[in-house]
């Protein structure tokens, strides 16, 4: 018996037929039933594999006035090499501090409305207001500011460095605070006083003023705007439908700021399945929106492990792994997929077979005539199919 069809009112047991037994010890009950399939993996896992699922919900929260954030890095989850998440939200006003990364920021708003700001090296000014389904990237060295509008934010930022962590940014009042205020004073061309009462550190996040309309935070001196906006909107983009669900797909090609991260937004249908792939260009990190589904990921060498996701959830599948995601419940699946990349890129399992020679494909693997005839090139099955 699968821990599916265990009883929800009882303790979950790694017990499948006459395979495994209960435990007599200590046991997190709503962690296994989170995890079924770590739990009772199926018969195909085999072997050691990296852990590829961290909850945002285990990750440690910084309280601020004006929001709070939490990060998902390599120290959270070492196989998360390329890419770093973090996950922050605004308040009403609420002030994410002028400042700027050695790595680059691409973000995905969640929910409610913010007001970006930054400066390009050539001195271009930008500013605009973005809300739920947009995006933003900012090149590393970038100054920039992130304020939440009427309603406050919340968003998703993944920085190309998984190694990266948001207490590390560059801020302008911890530079304050750390340069001597004679040099101050000398840069500024004013007396040393002027700084009598800046902060003694980083302020990081604050909480501030919902600003009014966008032309009255222009600068008066403002100069030529950038020529590729460092903010792009995802749902302008002609998705790829399928019968099994959606896909919103963003890289360098239509936002070209963005060029070190690629990323697609996926929509799954209950019982759906985004099929079997991988991809040829890096190592995919998910965030997951909403629902609920279950990824295998194919490690080469006899290697496999399957993972179970819900919302809030990150995925990791390191290069080139074959993998799947399936929607195992009852409402839509939606889930971000980023590269550290310029492009997105996938291969599909099943359009590589289409296109092999009928008779090599059978000297691999004995199937019937009518599977290749029918299964490898039926636009019918309820899968997601990017290509």
């Amino acid at each position: 018996m699968t821990l599916n069809k265990q009883n929800e009112n009882t303790k979950p047991q790694p017990m499948n037929g006459e395979r495994g037994g209960e435990i007599w010890g200590a046991q997190n009950p709503e962690i296994d039933r989170q995890n079924p399939d770590i739990l009772v993996p199926p018969t195909t896992d085999k072997g050691t594999m990296p852990n590829l699922k961290f909850p945002y919900a285990l990750s440690h929260m910084r309280v601020e006035y004006g929001g709070w954030s939490r990060e998902v890095t390599v120290r959270e989850m070492p196989a998360s090499t390329t890419i770093a998440g973090v996950n922050m939200h605004l308040e009403p006003g609420g002030v994410r501090e002028l400042h700027w990364h050695k790595e680059g920021e691409w973000s995905y708003m969640i929910k409610g409305k913010a007001r970006i700001t930054a400066i390009s090296p050539d001195g271009r000014e930008f500013v605009d207001d973005v809300e739920e389904g947009d995006l933003w990237y900012f090149p590393r060295g970038v100054p920039h500011s992130i304020k939440g509008l009427s309603e406050g934010a919340e968003f998703l930022l993944a920085f190309d460095d998984g190694s990266f962590s948001e207490n590390s940014t560059f801020s302008i009042t911890d530079w304050f605070a750390h340069t001597p205020k004679d040099v101050l004073a000398a840069n500024f061309g004013v007396s040393e006083e002027e700084f009598d009462n800046i902060p003694s550190g980083e302020v990081y996040m604050y909480q501030g003023k919902v600003p009014g309309p966008i032309a009255q935070d222009l600068p008066e001196d403002a100069n030529e705007f950038v020529k590729n906006p460092y903010s792009f909107k995802l749902h302008d983009v002609e998705p790829i439908v399928t019968n099994g669900g959606k896909v919103w797909i963003s890289d360098s090609n239509n936002f070209p700021a963005s060029t070190t991260v690629a990323a697609a937004l996926v929509e799954l249908e209950p019982g759906a399945v985004r099929e079997l792939h991988w991809h040829p260009n890096n190592d995919e990190w998910q965030y997951y929106l909403e629902g609920q589904g279950r990824m295998t990921v194919f490690a080469s060498g006899g290697k496999a492990r399957t993972y179970d996701y819900q919302a809030g959830d990150v995925g990791y599948v390191p290069f080139a792994m074959g993998h799947y995601v399936q929607n195992t419940g009852d409402t839509p699946l939606r889930f971000l997929e980023i590269f550290k990349s310029d492009h997105y890129a996938d291969i599909s399992l099943n359009q590589w077979m289409s296109q092999t020679p009928k008779s090599l494909l059978k000297e691999h693997l004995p199937l019937s005539e009518e599977f290749i005839k029918n299964a490898l090139h039926s636009d019918k099955r309820p899968n997601v199919k990017f290509k």
